[in-house]
């Protein structure tokens, strides 16, 4: 018997729902195409940039140049958004999901945190030159006018009138590295663990605030006007004296750390919002002369031999000393100083009130 009027209808409209979920399917499908084609299709790419605090100004000038010139080669509109904080807080905040395309962060060991959590890739060193550190800086001091303390070098420091700033190690990368410049200038002229240890718990003795990051330290010494020497980055030491207006000067002492800030894309994040082609290409332009030229004016050093020849009267020549001089490398440092229970947990729960 031929199928009923009923059956029939049933059918027909099996096969419309078919076809209603087979069209929702395809339009997400081609969504998710049109967004993994949005770089190069003249479409508006977003990248968001985690960076440690004293960077807000040379990333912005960086981005204005990157996206000009990516707009002009490629016909997409590129926008940069910041993130800035602490750079151990920041690669914290990454790695418990803040969505970062690129971080470009303080210290070694903040990128391996977030690679071991399994977001970048285990050969980020290797993908960019210079061990993926397109710029350089070191520790310095910020004083007041005229220097009243008298203060040029680091065992000046500790005498019982000074008082210091620096951002708290365990989340600022400023504060680890003013912790390891001190114990190195110890130990780079021959003294013992021991003694560098006597000479950082003094210190911290002397240290009344503890901020979390390092433009959180220099709004306590520049603003609020405590303390009587600033340890800080080399280029947040000159923006801070310019912004000063002549109250403050800088302080190079004759040896301090080098400091080899990374950048890295976030593998896990850029593969997932389809922005890899442009977060790769936004990294390696920091490494363009354009970029370094940049860099050097923000007073970061700049690794092209070229540009920092081009501007070595911007940077005084002093010793500067590697982590291998105080420890294995950054990992051990890291270890050793600050983790829980470590070197500096054991000095500043010893701060005498």
């Amino acid at each position: 018997m031929p199928p009923s009027i009923y059956t029939q209808l049933q059918k027909r409209i099996c096969l419309n729902r078919l076809a209603i979920v087979g069209s929702v399917v395809l339009a997400a499908l081609n969504i998710g195409c049109d967004a993994k084609r949005s770089e190069s299709g003249g479409a508006a790419v977003e990248l968001l940039n985690v960076s440690y605090d004293p960077t807000r100004e040379l990333w912005r000038e960086l981005n204005q140049k990157f996206t000009a010139e990516y707009l002009a080669n490629t016909g997409v509109k590129v926008t940069v958004r910041q993130s800035h904080g602490g750079s151990s807080s920041q690669a914290r905040a990454v790695i418990d999901g803040l969505d970062a395309d690129v971080v470009t962060l303080a210290l070694w060991t903040d990128i391996d945190a977030i690679r071991r959590a399994q977001l970048v890739h285990d050969d980020w060193e290797s993908r960019l030159p210079n061990h993926a550190s397109p710029y350089r800086s070191t520790i310095v001091f910020v004083v007041r006018r005229g220097n009243p303390k008298g203060i040029k070098d680091w065992p000046d420091l500790v005498r019982p009138d000074v008082q210091i700033i620096t951002p708290s190690p365990k989340t600022s990368g400023n504060g680890k590295l003013s912790f390891l410049a001190a114990w190195g200038s110890v130990i780079t002229r021959g003294g013992s663990d021991e003694d560098a240890e006597k000479f950082v718990a003094k210190l911290y003795r002397q240290t009344p605030v503890l901020d979390s990051g390092a433009r959180g330290a220099t709004t306590t010494f520049a603003q609020k006007g405590i303390g009587d020497v600033h340890l800080t980055w080399e280029n947040e030491a000159r923006l801070e004296v310019q912004e000063a207006g002549g109250a403050l000067e800088v302080v190079y002492p004759p040896v301090s750390i080098q400091a080899v800030p990374p950048v890295v894309w976030v593998d896990a994040n850029i593969d997932r919002k389809g922005t890899r082609s442009v977060a790769e290409a936004y990294l390696k332009f920091a490494y363009t002369d354009a970029a370094q030229a940049i860099i050097a004016k923000h007073f970061y050093r700049p690794t092209s031999e070229k540009v920092l020849a081009e501007h070595v009267a911007d940077f005084p020549a002093i010793e500067l000393f590697t982590i291998q001089r105080i420890a294995r490398g950054w990992g051990d440092a890291n270890e050793r100083f600050f983790r829980e229970g470590g070197v500096f947990d054991s000095i500043y729960t010893g701060k005498s009130p």
